[in-house]
């Protein structure tokens, strides 16, 4: 670790968090349906949109419905998607002559990018056609990440509204997720992406003859484009096999910098839009500085562990101290132009949010390193999270944090003046048992299966981490991969995509089945003996509720695992 790899760290926090309160506040009156200065121009566009699909925007939904027609739209979208990808040989758009997607692997992914995963079991530029690619990939990218907004938009309903019964309209909220926020600001990072020297074209594949003599195909196509939303909404899937470590997604210093910016940007900015459409600022402080205090650690354990080094490589004699590109540094996987703290700062966001993509092959990490990102995500990626997912996904906590105040005061739990009740605590301990359940389950099956077993690139404890961080990722809804399994078989495509829709419709049901309780009650007003839910105490206790309810469920798995390994490797013992 040096001075400079501190700076790059802390200038992302700030430039992130710079970011997120006004984009915050401007996400907030799109939802409260304030006009502004958008609605001028965009407003005539929307209610095109709703008169094509025959939407009315003034008639709300119960939370049942609302629910059912989310549930409708991503299936719809799925199965579009598995389409496309059967018969994409015979779609325009095609110049490398890609043959149609096998049913597995198709499955798999329309799964993986319909519930905001972006797995990839394949390589992109030897796989997919550009028709795929933008009509497949990129739609999905805007479409599974307005789903996850417009949930936490219901939810947050929940809250404001005195005894109703409706939570809004899915489709208007999804409309407008899309057409306001991530529409604009994909178009403008796009602009930035293509400025810096990332492709935007239908060209066919380059051939080139490399200085040996070597022929080599060079892949482009409309690579920024897929590139910007699949930042921005918290979707991971890279166009290339490589994802963001290759150079046409990520050609320079900058872009690296607001990729990672752009990964927590809106999820970032949607907790100071709770604070603001709850009318308490303080409530979405309290929530980012939760957030925030465990992105920071688990990027500092991780930078710490990699700058440091494989002990095999220090115990011969070689200086790790110089600087982040020392030889005794862990630089193997590394995005070796930026270096070990991008590295480490990109592994950390992309699994404090559900973005999975990667700069580096977290399956290169040191073991403690590796459990980093491992362990962001078992925390039910509640870090920022995806955009909207991740802070729906808080709020779960916040009520079992709040039930436990409850316990220490004698007092009947509250949250923003609502009451948690049994209904409300046990719905919200379904989603959090519905994460581990998923996890251990499917993982404990392919670690005794033979079609589990014959995945794995080593046996030990780095074959149970990499099989533990599939279906961590397919559950989370994150999308990233060790690397070394080798997931394109029948086994890995049907249960991974068993795993994802489980981490993502079993959990935004049980969600929505809050908000629906939430909302028929009437707001009590605070009283002495209201615990305050906005201060350094809560702050804490949140955290701990956190990391301990991760921590019991995981650990035993965590120290077969990468804890094991990081002790075997101390003692001279390689996988």
């Amino acid at each position: 670790m040096n001075a400079a790899g501190i700076l790059q760290i802390v200038l992302f926090c700030a430039v992130l968090t710079a970011g997120a309160i006004p984009l915050g506040a401007y996400m907030a009156r799109v939802y409260s349906g304030q006009r502004f200065w958008a609605s001028a121009i965009l407003g005539p566009v929307e209610r095109v949109l709703y008169r094509l699909c025959r939407i009315d925007p003034a008639q709300e939904q119960h939370w049942t419905a609302y629910a059912f027609a989310c549930l409708m739209f991503s299936v719809a979208g799925l199965l579009v998607l598995y389409a496309v990808m059967r018969v994409q040989a015979v779609l325009p758009l095609n110049p490398a002559g890609e043959a149609a997607v096998a049913p597995d692997l198709a499955w798999n992914t329309a799964v993986s990018f319909a519930t905001n995963t972006n797995w990839q079991n394949y390589g992109g530029e030897n796989t997919l056609s550009y028709l795929t690619q933008m009509l497949g990939m990129t739609v999905h990218n805007f479409t599974s990440a307005a789903t996850g907004m417009a949930v936490l938009v219901a939810l947050v309903r929940a809250f404001v509204r005195r005894q109703g019964r409706t939570l809004g309209n899915f489709y208007v909220d999804a409309v407008r997720s899309i057409l306001y926020i991530l529409l604009p600001l994909s178009v403008a990072f796009t602009l930035l992406l293509v400025w810096q020297g990332v492709p935007q074209n239908f060209d066919a594949y380059t051939q080139a003859v490399t200085l040996e003599g070597a022929r080599q195909v060079i892949a482009q196509g409309p690579v920024a484009s897929q590139e910007a939303i699949k930042m921005l909404g918290t979707n991971g899937g890279g166009f290339f096999n490589a994802n963001s470590a290759h150079p046409f997604e990520n050609p320079t210093a900058l872009t690296d910098l607001l990729e990672m910016v752009a990964i927590l940007l809106i999820s970032a900015g949607l907790v100071f839009s709770f604070g603001r459409m709850v009318g308490d600022r303080r409530q979405g402080r309290a929530l980012f500085v939760a957030m925030g205090l465990m992105l920071v650690v688990g990027i500092g354990i991780a930078y710490w562990q990699e700058a440091a080094g494989n002990p095999l490589i220090q115990a011969m004699g070689v200086d790790v101290a110089a600087s982040d590109h020392a030889p005794g540094g862990n630089m193997e996987g590394k995005e070796v132009r930026f270096g070990i703290a991008n590295s480490a700062a990109w592994a950390a966001a992309t699994t404090a949010a559900s973005n999975g993509s990667v700069n580096s092959m977290h399956d290169s990490f040191m073991p403690i390193g590796g459990l980093v990102p491992m362990f962001n995500i078992m925390l039910s990626e509640v870090i920022f999270g995806g955009v909207g997912s991740g802070l729906h996904g808080m709020i779960v906590f916040v009520i079992v944090t709040v039930f436990i105040a409850g316990l220490m005061v004698g007092r009947t739990p509250e949250y923003l003046g609502k009451k948690m009740e049994a209904k409300e605590v046990k719905l919200a301990v379904l989603c959090i048992l519905l994460f581990p359940l998923a996890i251990l389950g499917f993982g404990a099956a392919a670690m005794v299966l033979p079609a589990g077993l014959a995945g794995m690139a080593v046996k030990g404890p780095h074959g149970l981490s990499e099989v533990l961080y599939a279906y961590t990722s397919a559950t989370g809804n994150n999308g990233s991969a060790f690397a070394g399994l080798s997931g394109n078989t029948l086994w890995y495509n049907v249960t991974l995509g068993a795993a994802m829709l489980i981490g993502r419709f079993l959990v935004i049901i049980p969600t929505l089945a809050i908000a629906g309780s939430l909302v028929a009650k009437k707001i009590v007003p605070p009283s002495a003996g209201t615990f305050p839910t906005h201060g350094p105490l809560f702050v804490g206790l949140l955290i701990a509720v956190i990391v301990v309810i991760g921590g019991l469920t995981f650990f035993p798995v965590l120290a077969l695992g990468p804890i094991v390994e990081h002790y075997l490797l101390a003692a001279g013992t390689l996988f």
